[in-house]
């Protein structure tokens, strides 16, 4: 793919993207109610800012548990083919618990594992 394609592509997609923002702008109904800018707390009145800060451990823990969760993706269909795969695919599942595992340490090193 020479770069003349991949200029003309890119501007191409600016273009559709820049199109389709500004037609949905332009000739989407709008009104102009105060209660639209409240945030949703399913038809009860808000009781406390929006903006109230979160411990920063809640995300780090989500973010493990999303990692490891997305590893049981990649061990199924290592499971299937392993035996037509071989020793190879054995080595290469051992690389891949071994880089888990080293993750798995640093976080219970820095303490994200912790709830509170």
């Amino acid at each position: 793919m020479s770069s003349e394609t991949l200029v003309l592509f890119f501007v191409i997609a600016i273009i559709l993207v820049g199109g389709a923002i500004l037609f949905s702008h332009y000739l989407a109904p709008s009104s102009v109610n105060p209660a639209k800018s409240e945030p949703y707390e399913c038809g009860i009145p808000v009781q406390s800012p929006a903006w109230i800060q979160f411990n920063v451990g809640y995300y780090l823990f989500a973010i493990i548990f999303l990692v490891f969760d997305v590893e049981t993706v990649f061990i199924f269909p290592w499971g299937v083919v392993m035996r037509e795969v071989g020793i190879r695919a054995f080595i290469e599942i051992l690389i891949f618990f071994l880089v888990l595992g080293l993750g798995l340490l640093y976080a219970w090193r820095k303490d994200a594992l912790k709830w509170v």
